[in-house]
């Protein structure tokens, strides 16, 4: 017979009659076993034969009493164990005492019902459910799951995963063995798409990004990508956009300013430069990358610098010879005359003198005019001796001694 039906009987003792006279009648069997003929129990027996018959009655009593007993413990039950149906006679007193002796092993994720240790009756009905570990993978989230179901269908109504338009590694009909399986589940889910203007929705159980894209109907170009990596895992819910992305390259000239070499020339006097040669400025090119992200343009990036004319300095000869101090230096023509008188005369040797009227002063009585076309600064008055003397020089070699109408005639005393 099946394993799946398969009835394990213990023989009942057949059923008693009552037995006549002192109620020791054939229907126990006691005739043969107390050595009575097969008329006994039809009349009464003799005192003699009464006196014998007891005490074999007594031992044959008490053997039918414990045959009774032993026959009452024994029960009827039906055990389930994963699904397999065995009907069995078992003399357990409770549902742990049962397994133990069917050789059933539960575990902590095992379902057995009623529970260990519940106490067995005839006629009852005990299920053992095995667990079997489940890999689950929902959504791209991982994580190990026990469930007793024996079919992929049932654990995910177990789990209260929603499978209808999902995807499932294995088919739903398959069945869990004792070892388990590994199961990769990608629900339906709802993700919104922004492109090209325009908003759509899809239900998809796509694994990346870019299978979305392309269950959407969306062509992505070369440059084009989506607000979220295309490799990642679309949640529900979730809005992505599209990125237009197109490229190009700019290159701009750039002067580059020439460098100015200055060297010292003590032929030259102090302040004096001398320019010989003229700086020319070069040129740098640049060549930037730029990006249009749905059509706006973004910030450029530099991908290469080139000099393509290098620039040429300036050379600056520099006077480094000093100049010669005011008011020393020979002023040939005018160094044999008679200056100090001139100055006695004008002014009373007093370089600071100043007319009454304020415009003439110093020792050779300078108007400003002519004090600042000689290369004075400031008035004379405020000037050395020295250098009032040297300037009053240089304007005798220019003018002689008009500038003097009636001291200049002291010059040659």
């Amino acid at each position: 017979m099946p394993d799946e039906a398969r009835t394990v009987i213990v023989p009942r003792p057949a059923a008693r009659r009552p037995a006549a006279g002192l109620g020791l009648g054939p229907a126990l069997g006691l005739g043969p076993a107390l050595g009575l003929g097969p008329g006994f129990g039809r009349g009464l027996a003799s005192p003699q034969a009464l006196r014998r018959l007891v005490p074999r009655a007594l031992v044959v009593a008490a053997l039918a009493g414990g045959t009774t007993a032993f026959v009452a413990d024994d029960k009827e039950v039906l055990l389930t164990v994963d699904g397999t149906p065995r009907t069995l006679h078992t003399f357990a007193d409770d549902v742990d005492e049962l397994l133990a002796h069917e050789g059933v092993p539960v575990g902590p994720h095992d379902i057995v019902a009623p529970g260990a240790g519940a106490a067995l009756a005839n006629g009852d009905e005990v299920v053992v459910r095995y667990g079997r570990p489940v890999t689950l993978t929902l959504d791209g989230r991982r994580r190990q799951v026990w469930t007793t179901a024996g079919t992929v269908a049932e654990a995910l109504r177990q789990l209260g995963v929603r499978a209808e338009g999902a995807y499932l590694s294995v088919s739903r009909s398959a069945p869990i063995a004792r070892q388990g399986l590994t199961l990769d589940v990608r629900t339906e889910r709802a993700v919104t798409f922004m492109a090209d203007g325009r908003e759509r929705t899809v239900r998809t159980n796509a694994a990346t990004v870019r299978e979305a894209v392309e269950r959407a109907g969306l062509t992505l170009g070369p440059q084009d990508t989506t607000s979220v990596p295309l490799d990642s895992f679309p949640r529900d819910g979730q809005t992505i956009t599209v990125m237009r992305i197109s490229a190009s390259e700019e290159v701009r000239e750039v002067a580059v300013p020439y460098p100015v070499e200055r060297r010292n020339d003590p032929a030259l006097l102090t302040g004096t430069e001398v320019i010989d040669r003229q700086g020319r400025p070069g040129a740098r090119r640049i060549t930037y990358a730029v990006r249009t992200v749905n059509g706006v343009r973004q910030k450029p990036r530099r991908i290469s610098d080139e000099l393509v004319r290098a620039p040429v300095a300036r050379l600056v000869r520099v006077g480094t010879r000093p100049r010669p101090r005011p008011g020393h230096g020979p002023v040939p023509g005018a160094d044999g005359l008679n200056w100090a008188a001139l100055a006695l005369c004008e002014s009373g040797g007093r370089p600071d003198a100043v007319d009454a009227s304020g415009t003439y002063g110093g020792l050779y009585q300078f108007d400003p005019a002519t004090w600042h076309a000689l290369g004075g600064t400031g008035t004379a008055q405020e000037a050395s001796a020295a250098e009032q003397t040297h300037r009053a020089k240089k304007l005798y070699i220019q003018r002689g001694a008009s500038p003097w109408p009636h001291c200049g005639i002291r010059l040659r005393s």
